[in-house]
């Protein structure tokens, strides 16, 4: 019973991470196509910053969420505080880990997945971030590496 209950509750959290990653990066693109309408790389240096900054705090308060549905998890299960459940989540999500709060030997598995979760999750959004960022520095986006004036892919050659 015990491998099932952590093989359970370990999918229902990568589950419910993908759809809350999923969701809140969707909702980002859409507010981003939104508020940077027409051509981006008019937009004044202030405002490209106000944007950018915009869009990392709102990525930080989405991995926000992600930690808390793991310490909700975690004070559900085998944590007696929030403080502690919130905390362990936080360092394992992060891949800090200073492993000063523990979990039973029963959940040891979730933090470690957890930690993967927070790499995969963490490189979406940054990936976002630079996203964005290569549009608001790309002069011409028209003209991109590796595809010609038709919108047909050139090979790159190496050698």
């Amino acid at each position: 019973m015990t491998w099932i209950q952590q093989i359970g509750a370990a999918a229902l959290l990568v589950v419910l991470t993908l759809c809350l990653q999923c969701a809140g990066v969707a909702a980002l693109i859409s507010w981003l196509r939104t508020v940077a309408l027409g051509d981006i790389q008019e937009l004044r240096m202030s405002y490209s910053a106000a944007l950018v900054m915009r869009a990392t705090i709102a990525i930080i308060i989405l991995q926000g969420i992600i930690i808390l549905l793991w310490a909700c998890c975690y004070r559900w299960l085998c944590l007696p505080s929030w403080n502690s459940a919130f905390y362990f989540s936080a360092t394992s999500y992060s891949t800090v880990g200073y492993g000063d709060v523990v979990v039973p030997l029963k959940w040891r598995l979730l933090g470690p997945l957890e930690s993967m979760m927070g790499v995969l999750m963490c490189g979406i959004a940054v990936s976002l971030l630079f996203a964005l960022i290569t549009r608001l520095v790309d002069k011409n986006p028209e003209l991109r590496l590796g595809v010609d004036k038709d919108g047909l892919r050139q090979r790159a050659s190496f050698g």
